[in-house]
């Protein structure tokens, strides 16, 4: 993902979470799916089909991930696929805790990223620069490219409208991701990239012939045991090409 807000244990909801998933659109991706053929029946999550992880999953019994990439002067760009820090998350065993304590020793085999790992009952956020891992407090967070809550004008607009619309339903929420509006120049990060890379990428939703939102997903755990997964697929134009929606219960 490269655009997260999320409300966690607010108004007796687990979470609440809407995200935005950038790449290019040459880049092989298989749309969010069991993970059945690969032994994962209880894993829902999309695969990026060249590497062979994922950016955001949901398991049945409620534990739950997500992962976007650190874009800033100095960043380590090479190294292993993040990707696979999800499903390995997921198909485990450990604790959100443990697994992350557990990760922070082989930091420095992949390219920085933030890690948010979760279940029901806590959500904890590891940023691989600083190698910090912190429990994520309840309230309405947001994460792009930068740390959790780093005050990116996109990353504040998307947590402002995620709390003015808490109630709201599916569709209503997922259209909180749609917005294109780029920002000023005065405003932007300075990330390490080209002044044209920034201000393309400094809209919610990205849309350019090379690179571009590919997804639009929303997850809720919800009170009493549901998961629900929902995820919207785009074309290079930013036209919706496919939505698919799940309920996931702990009993199947």
């Amino acid at each position: 993902m490269c655009l997260i807000a999320f409300a966690w244990q607010v108004n007796d909801q687990p979470l609440l979470l809407l995200g935005n998933r950038d790449e290019f659109h040459a880049r092989p991706t298989r749309a969010a799916q069991f993970w059945t053929d690969e032994g994962h029946p209880d894993l829902l999550a999309g695969k990026d089909l060249q590497a062979g992880g994922s950016w955001l999953g949901v398991t049945r019994s409620g534990r739950f991930a997500a992962l976007t990439n650190v874009r800033a002067p100095g960043a380590q760009r090479d190294g292993k696929s993040r990707g696979h820090l999800i499903h390995r998350y997921l198909t485990g065993e450990s604790g959100p805790e443990d697994y992350l304590h557990e990760l922070q020793a082989e930091l420095g085999a992949y390219a920085d990223f933030n890690l948010l790992v979760g279940n029901r009952e806590e959500l904890w956020h590891l940023h691989s620069r600083d190698g910090q891992l912190l429990p994520v407090p309840p309230g309405i967070h947001g994460l792009s490219n930068a740390s959790l809550d780093s005050p990116w004008p996109k990353t504040r607009r998307l947590c402002q409208d995620l709390e003015a619309h808490l109630d709201a339903d599916d569709a209503s929420l997922l259209q909180l991701l749609a917005r294109r509006e780029r920002y000023p120049d005065k405003q932007l990060p300075d990330t390490g990239i080209s002044q044209n890379w920034e201000r393309m990428l400094s809209a919610a939703f990205i849309v350019s012939a090379d690179y571009g939102t590919r997804a639009s997903t929303l997850v809720r755990l919800q009170p009493g045991g549901a998961t629900s997964f929902r995820e919207r697929q785009f074309n290079p134009a930013g036209e919706t090409v496919g939505e698919s929606a799940w309920s996931l219960s702990a009993s199947g």
